[in-house]
């Protein structure tokens, strides 16, 4: 398994070689309750770090989740578009968002050790 990093904006992101794979915290499903539907970014899309790439709606509220780093978006989870709810049952492996190629890397996240103090 591949160490994950965490965003103060829930966000987890895993680096492998130049790419980089993103989804949404065990806690940030949590407090966002039933997911019901995601929007994803296309396939060659550019974001900036901080940039909003995916709207999640849940039963509660619609949240986004933000870009980790520059990126070009390489693959999407399209399994969400039929499944979002697999976000809530595991967002940490098969309900990851997107794959991405790095534009610029910034692997300035938290360990899981400093995720979990920061969300206590």
């Amino acid at each position: 398994m591949t160490d994950k990093k965490y965003l103060e904006t829930h966000e987890w992101y895993s680096i492998n070689d130049n790419n980089i794979t993103v989804g949404i915290s065990d806690f940030a499903q949590g407090e966002l309750g039933d997911i019901v539907f995601v929007t994803l970014p296309n396939v060659g899309q550019e974001f900036n770090k901080g940039d909003s790439m995916i709207e999640i709606e849940a039963t509660k509220t619609i949240a986004e989740a933000y870009a980790p780093m520059d990126c070009v978006i390489t693959e999407i989870n399209s399994d969400l578009d039929s499944q979002p709810e697999v976000i809530n049952t595991d967002p940490c492996g098969t309900g990851w968002l997107v794959k991405a190629d790095i534009k610029k890397l910034d692997d300035t996240g938290m360990s899981y050790q400093e995720y979990e103090s920061f969300i206590s």
